[in-house]
C-alpha cells in the first residue's frame, strides 16, 4: 500500500506543473542526472518489486527526453507545458512495465509510450476543440493509417505471412526549421513524402506518423527485403533536395526495422514500438543509418 501511495505522489509530482513556468520546469529537469545501462537494469528490478523510490529515480532521469519529444508535435491543439504532461504519463507507463532483460537501453523502449500517450491526447482534444481543418485531417488520416496496418497484421498473422515495418524520421528536422523557416521544412517533408511514395509497391502502407516521421507496413515481406528496401530510400532521401533562395537544401533519414515471426506476432503496437526503438539507436548512432530491431 505503501508502495501504491508513493507511486500516485509521484504521478502527481511530475505532470502537474501548471502553475510553474515551463523555463523552470526545464532547469529543473535539468539538473537531474543521467543513469547508466546497468543502474536502468537494477531500477526496473527494483520497480518490479514495488520500490516506488526506484521508479521516481527512473522516470527522473528520463523527463529530459520527454521533452525533446514533445516538442515535434506543437501546434496541434495542445500547449507545449501540456504535450510534456501527456509525455511523461507515458513515460512512467514505461517505467513500470520496461522489461530489462530485453537488453535494450529504457529509452528507446519509451519513446514509444511517450509518443503514444502524446497522440492520444491530440485526438482526445480534437474532439473537444475545434482545430483547424489541417489539425484534424492529419489526426483522422492517423487513425485511418492506423486502421488499415492494424487490418494488414492481423492477416499476416492469421496466415502466418511475413510482415515488415520500417520507421523513418527525418534528420536534424527542427534545425532545419529554426534554420530556414517552417515553409521549407514542409517542402522537404512533402519531397521525402514524395520520395517514399516511389519506394514502396502499390501492397505497401505508407503513412506520416505525426511530426517528421513515416512509418512504412510490409506486406509479405521479410527483414532481409526490408533491409534493401529502407537502404535503397536513405540514398534515394539523401541525394533528394530543395531549393532555397538559390540554395539546394538536402536532408538524410534514419530508420528503424521490425519484422514478425508468426510463433511470436504479439500486436501491431509492439511491432511498431520495436521498430520505433530501433529508429532511436539509429540516431543515437549518429543519425543516416538503418538499425535493426531484435
Amino acid at each position: 500500500m505503501a508502495s501504491r501511495m508513493r507511486q500516485l505522489k509521484i504521478t502527481k509530482s511530475i505532470t502537474n506543473r501548471e502553475s510553474q513556468s515551463l523555463d523552470k520546469y526545464l532547469q529543473e529537469i535539468g539538473k537531474e542526472g543521467l543513469i547508466t545501462a546497468d543502474m536502468e537494469v537494477e531500477l526496473a528490478r527494483k520497480i518490479k518489486e514495488g520500490d516506488g523510490r526506484a521508479l521516481e529515480k527512473l522516470v527522473k532521469a528520463n523527463l529530459r527526453f520527454v521533452v525533446s519529444v514533445a516538442k515535434q508535435y506543437q501546434n496541434q491543439g495542445l500547449s507545449l507545458p501540456d504535450l510534456i504532461n501527456e509525455g511523461n504519463l507515458g513515460l512512467i507507463k514505461a517505467a513500470q512495465r520496461f522489461d530489462e532483460t530485453r537488453g535494450f537501453k529504457f529509452i528507446s523502449y519509451a519513446v514509444w509510450w511517450i509518443r503514444q500517450s502524446i497522440l492520444q491526447a491530440l485526438a482526445e482534444q480534437s474532439r473537444i476543440v475545434r482545430l483547424p481543418l489541417n489539425q484534424v485531417g492529419s489526426l483522422n488520416k492517423i487513425n485511418k493509417a492506423f486502421a488499415k496496418l492494424e487490418q494488414e497484421f492481423e492477416r499476416s498473422v492469421r496466415y502466418q505471412r511475413p510482415l515488415s515495418v520500417i520507421m523513418l524520421d527525418v534528420d536534424h528536422f527542427k534545425r532545419i526549421n529554426d534554420r530556414h523557416g517552417h515553409a521549407v521544412g514542409d517542402q522537404i517533408l512533402r519531397a521525402i513524402a514524395d520520395t517514399l511514395k516511389g519506394s514502396v509497391r502499390n501492397v505497401d502502407l505508407l503513412a506520416r506518423f505525426g511530426g517528421e516521421e513515416f512509418i512504412v507496413l510490409l506486406p509479405e515481406t521479410g527483414q532481409p527485403e526490408a533491409l534493401c528496401l529502407a537502404e535503397r530510400i536513405l540514398n534515394r532521401v539523401k541525394a533528394c533536395a530543395v531549393l532555397y533562395e538559390g540554395k539546394r537544401i538536402a536532408t538524410t533519414v534514419s530508420a528503424g526495422i521490425a519484422d514478425i515471426a508468426s510463433e511470436e506476432a504479439g500486436n501491431l503496437e509492439d511491432l511498431i514500438r520495436r521498430a520505433d526503438a530501433a529508429l532511436y539507436e539509429a540516431k543515437e548512432k549518429g543519425r543516416n543509418r538503418i538499425c535493426l530491431s531484435d
